[in-house]
């Protein structure tokens, strides 16, 4: 079982749980505002260690658009088959507008499109 540590704290998952998810069940109150469907990047993630290169061509194309490929992930288009260690930028903790609300549910499976890609395979 792959271990999380995210902002500290450290949860063993399912490998394939969706990251989003994986970061929630260790008390992270990280965003997904957009329902994790890769439209508003409230679920991005810095990674320490452990980062996945492949990615969905819904993730890389939001990065790209928003000149964060390279900088930042989407915890929602990623699923947990590694140990990682990362940090949350936004969460319920640091945006108190939200009043605890990070967003609608999260479904198990990632969406739009769960096919992942080495992103120069994307580039092409």
């Amino acid at each position: 079982m792959p271990k999380i540590t995210v902002n500290g704290k450290t949860v063993e998952v399912e490998a394939g749980k969706r990251l989003v998810l994986a970061i929630e069940e260790a008390g992270v109150g990280i965003g997904h505002r957009c329902g994790g469907n890769a439209r508003c990047t409230t679920c991005r993630v810095e990674f320490e260690s452990g980062e996945p290169i492949e990615m969905t061509r819904a993730e890389y194309e939001k990065l790209k658009s928003g000149d964060q490929l390279g900088k930042i992930r989407l915890a929602c288009q990623i699923v947990a088959n590694d140990d990682m260690n990362l940090k949350a930028l936004v969460t319920a903790e640091n945006t108190p507008q939200w009043n605890g609300d990070t967003g609608p549910a999260i479904k198990d499976e990632v969406t739009p499109e769960a096919v992942f890609y080495d992103p120069a395979e994307l580039e092409e």
